[in-house]
């Protein structure tokens, strides 16, 4: 049963992202040149994110999942190396590429080499992750 909803979820997920278009590394890109040809889309698609996400957490409190277990603990608010850091990649790679995971993924049923190519990429780095992050903790405990 949980393996059918996060199918289920997942596909509505991808299937969101690709009717709202933000699959499109073209509209990604153009909603982060403020400077230019700026396109407000992806803002009304993360309002339509953000604002369900909300109530939906406060409806959850003190209640347990369908499908079992438990939900997730409420995310740190700590700014530290790793979240800039983190951040920092994690926004050059979005400019650069126009894709993030949710779209990196769902770009492999049309995007050819480029969508692979960089979900490849993703992939290496999310596994050369963890080695870098010990290496920068001795860097900021040097400090």
């Amino acid at each position: 049963m949980r393996l059918f909803l996060a199918f289920t979820a997942g596909g509505l997920f991808g299937t969101g992202l690709f009717l709202s278009g933000m699959t499109d590394t073209r509209k990604v890109q153009g909603w982060l040149d403020v400077f230019g040809n700026w396109d407000p889309a992806l803002a009304f698609v993360m309002g339509g994110a953000i604002i369900p996400m909300a109530i939906a957490w406060r409806l959850a409190a003190g209640r347990k999942p369908l499908a079992g277990g438990g939900f997730p603990a409420p995310a740190r608010h700590d700014i530290g190396h790793r979240l800039i850091t983190g951040s920092v990649l994690f926004g050059m790679g979005w400019g650069l590429a126009g894709l993030c995971p949710g779209p990196a993924m769902a770009s492999l049923s049309y995007g050819g080499w480029g969508g692979a190519l960089f979900l490849v990429s993703m992939a290496a780095g999310m596994l050369a992750a963890p080695k870098l992050s010990v290496q920068l903790d001795r860097l900021a405990a040097r400090a």
